[in-house]
C-alpha cells in the first residue's frame, strides 16, 4: 500500500521507517540550516521532533528560511515549523520550545529523550552546553558550523571538528571543545573563505523581527549582520539531515 514515505522505503526498506518512525530528534535553531532540517526530517518520516528557538520570523529571513513567507512574518518561528511539519506529517509528534538555548537554560530539557541531536544554532556559548548535554547523555550529535558571508554550497563537508580549516567558527569550537575534554564531534561545514559583506549593515536586534527585548540575555545591543544566500544554509541543513538520516538506521 503506497503512503507519503513510500519512496523513501524503496531505498531504505521497512525495517528502517519503522525505525525512523520511532526516533525522537531535537533541533536547536529554525533557522536558514535548522528550518531545513526539520523539512528533510518531517519529510523522511522522523516520528517526533523537539523545536527549539525563541526568535520570530522576520523580513529578512525571507530569503534563506524555509518556514519564512510573507504571511509568517512576526510568528514564532517553532510554531510556523510545527505547523508545516503536520503538513507534511500529521502523525510526527512536534513538541515547541520557545526559548533561547544557553548554559542557563540547558536544566530545561532533559536530552536522554532524544536519539539524536542537531544543533543549528550561531552563539558559542549555545552550541557548547548543546554538545556537552547531549555527550553526557550519550546522544549523538551533530554541529552546524558557520554558513554566513559563503557562495559556494558545494563547498561544505561532513568531519570531525578537529579535522576542519578555513571556517572561523569551527576554529572557536576547537579551542573551547579541547578545553571542556570533548576530544571529538560530528560537524557540517565549509572549506569556502567567508567573503566581507558588501556594505557595512548593522541591525538592531529585535528591529522588525520581532525579537524578544535585549533584557532576555540573547541579544547585546547592534550587531554586524553576516550576508547570507539562498542555497549556502539549506543545503548545510539537508546535509545535517542526510547525516542524522542515515546514522539512526545504521547507514
Amino acid at each position: 500500500m503506497m503512503d507519503r514515505f513510500s519512496r523513501t522505503k524503496l531505498v531504505y526498506g521497512a525495517e528502517a521507517m519503522e525505525k525512523l518512525a520511532s526516533s525522537h530528534v531535537a533541533v536547536f535553531g529554525i533557522g536558514g540550516v535548522g528550518g531545513y532540517v526539520v523539512e528533510a526530517l518531517a519529510r523522511s518520516g522522523i516520528g517526533a521532533l523537539d523545536l527549539i528557538d525563541d526568535d520570530k520570523v522576520c523580513l529578512t529571513n525571507i530569503n534563506r528560511q524555509i518556514i519564512a513567507t510573507e504571511k509568517t512574518i512576526g510568528r514564532y518561528k517553532v510554531d510556523v515549523a510545527k505547523e508545516r511539519v503536520h503538513d507534511i506529517n500529521p502523525d510526527c509528534v512536534v513538541r515547541t520550545y520557545k526559548t533561547f538555548f544557553l548554559p542557563g537554560t540547558q536544566d530545561e530539557f532533559d536530552f536522554t529523550e532524544y536519539d539524536y541531536v542537531v544543533d543549528a544554532i550561531d552563539t558559542v556559548a549555545g552550541k557548547l552546553a548543546i554538545i556537552e548535554k547531549a555527550k553526557e547523555a550519550d546522544v549523538p550529535v551533530i554541529s552546524s558550523m558557520g554558513a554566513g558571508n559563503k557562495t559556494d554550497p558545494s563547498m561544505f563537508e561532513v568531519a570531525d571538528l578537529y579535522r576542519t580549516s578555513i571556517c572561523p567558527l569551527a576554529k572557536v569550537m576547537r579551542r573551547e571543545c579541547r578545553k571542556r575534554g570533548i576530544d571529538s564531534l560530528k560537524v557540517v561545514y565549509s572549506r569556502e573563505e567567508p567573503r566581507r559583506p558588501l556594505d557595512d549593515m548593522q541591525e538592531e536586534d529585535g528591529q522588525n523581527c520581532g525579537s524578544l527585548p535585549e533584557t532576555d540575555g540573547k541579544h547585546t545591543g547592534r550587531r554586524a549582520v553576516p550576508g547570507s544566500t539562498a542555497f549556502v544554509p539549506s543545503v548545510a541543513g539537508l546535509i545535517a539531515a542526510g547525516e542524522v538520516i542515515n546514522d539512526l538506521i545504521g547507514r
